[in-house]
């Protein structure tokens, strides 16, 4: 087979399912980001390996996930929910049971554990599951619209080939199930950027959130207020994430590309544009000896579709065009695309609003920096 150097994983089947016309996660978006990606060319080329993802077979899930809790899922398949659902996260709101809920769960698995076996195999330096990245679901309960734990299964699978892996999560919601798999484990670092627990789901990911026992100063989040721009991001970020990374020295970055960060996201609160959120992946891959990216949350689906082709071209060294191809025109039409560019127009957060934000982004640095860095051996800067 020959070797590319990067890979993309998709599959048409993802259009079979349907979370409900009022739920806001709307897999359409993944057909819409592959037919924007496909428009500027991302889809093929040299170096380009499309893989098509395949089920996961329920063996490969339960390293993470405990029987019972499958045992459930493969019930709900046909779309009513059994008795014990509830019990397990399963119901009406954010996880509700809709036909095909376990072949889509095993659908997501599946991609992302064959970028991980194309990452740890090493045919290709960087991959992009974009459909995967959903990083709240537990071993036992769905949560937060993630029934299986995609990107766990995928360290999981990295580890076992001997391989040190950095997962770095920019949703705007704090990667709460990753964190709680590896809580204890000092060969896998965590890293969350994310709007603040007290305001947003799940509740967690304050910087006092560090790891336990061998594990402490492995678990690092960096928590940010609302209105967060990318003027107030990138620089929190970078007094962040590269120190720890360089100093970890992972073999495989996992990457959890999450764009409801972005400012119109309608369920969240932070104000990245596109492009903060491609200089935040930019910067992700050149720390990443090797690279496996993961979609994740993104609920205005334009923006989910001009984000992550961002991210693929910033993953293959290309410099895209602004304007949208003239091949995606009725897309852009059908979506109501507020503009014809991949970027965004310049925008405006109020001064009080992005002080606060700065503000609040210096203390969390600044904790950071004081209980984590020396446990890497890093220097506190003040």
């Amino acid at each position: 087979m020959p070797r590319h150097a990067t890979a993309l994983i998709h599959s048409d089947a993802y259009t079979r399912f349907d979370y409900g016309p009022a739920h806001p996660l709307r897999m359409e978006r993944l057909g819409l980001t592959w037919r924007l990606m496909e428009a500027y060319g991302l889809t093929r080329g040299p170096g380009i390996a499309v893989h098509f993802a395949e089920p996961a077979e329920e063996s490969a899930i339960e390293p993470f996930h405990e029987r019972p809790y499958l045992e459930v899922l493969k019930a709900s398949e046909g779309g009513v929910a059994p008795g014990a659902a509830a019990r397990y996260g399963l119901g009406p709101g954010d996880n509700p049971v809709f036909p095909g809920v376990w072949s889509a769960a095993r659908l997501v698995a599946g991609g992302s554990l064959r970028a991980a076996q194309l990452i740890a195999g090493g045919e290709v330096e960087r991959a992009f599951h974009f459909a995967g990245g959903l990083h709240h679901a537990m071993p036992a309960r769905a949560s937060g619209f993630c029934y299986v734990n995609d990107a766990v299964l995928a360290i999981q699978h990295l580890r076992a080939r001997g391989l040190r892996v950095a997962y770095v999560d920019i949703d705007a919601h704090h990667g709460d199930g990753v964190q709680w798999a590896f809580y204890g484990d000092p060969s896998v670092l965590t890293i969350s950027t994310h709007e603040r627990g007290d305001y947003l789901f799940p509740g967690t990911g304050f910087v006092e959130e560090t790891g336990t026992g061998a594990g402490v100063g492995y678990a690092v989040n960096l928590p940010l207020e609302p209105y967060t721009d990318s003027e107030v991001y990138l620089p929190a970020f970078e007094a962040v994430v590269p120190p720890l990374l360089e100093a970890f020295r992972p073999d495989v970055v996992v990457a959890q590309l999450g764009i409801d960060s972005h400012l119109t996201d309608p369920l969240t609160h932070l104000a990245l544009d596109i492009q903060g959120f491609a200089r935040a992946v930019a910067r992700i891959a050149a720390l990443a000896p090797r690279l496996l990216a993961l979609g994740g949350g993104g609920y205005d689906l334009q923006n989910v579709a001009r984000a992550w082709t961002a991210a693929w071209a910033v993953l293959n060294g290309v410099e895209l065009p602004p304007d949208l191809p003239p091949s995606f025109a009725a897309d852009a039409r059908r979506y109501g695309f507020r503009s014809g560019s991949l970027w965004d127009p310049p925008g405006e957060i109020p001064e009080p609003r992005r002080r606060l934000a700065r503000e609040f982004a210096a203390r969390q640095v600044e904790a950071i920096q004081r209980t984590i860095f020396p446990i890497h051996a890093l220097p506190v800067t003040r």
